[in-house]
């Protein structure tokens, strides 16, 4: 599977629970929080910063999702990802 032009293939890495001044917050509850955190499986030619296998944070209303081989992708456009780790 290959990503083209600007577009980029990622799959969503689901976070465990997170403690915030004792809190628990699980996804339900951190809906304030605008970005997801994933990892790139692909990226399209005109993608030149961003390489395979980065974690990125993206804009949780970009994309949308593509069921691969039995296995849920989401595919975002490059202008979408505001941060790679």
């Amino acid at each position: 599977m290959q990503a083209i032009n600007d577009y980029v293939i990622i799959s969503e890495i689901k976070e465990g629970p997170k403690k915030v001044s004792g809190l628990i917050l699980t996804d339900e509850t951190d809906k304030d929080n605008r970005y997801k955190k994933a990892s790139v499986i692909s990226t399209g030619d005109q993608v030149e910063i961003i390489k395979n296998n980065d974690v990125i944070y993206y804009d949780k209303h970009a994309g949308h999702g593509i069921d691969y081989n039995g296995k849920l992708f989401t595919v975002i456009r490059s202008r979408d990802i505001v941060l790679v780790e």
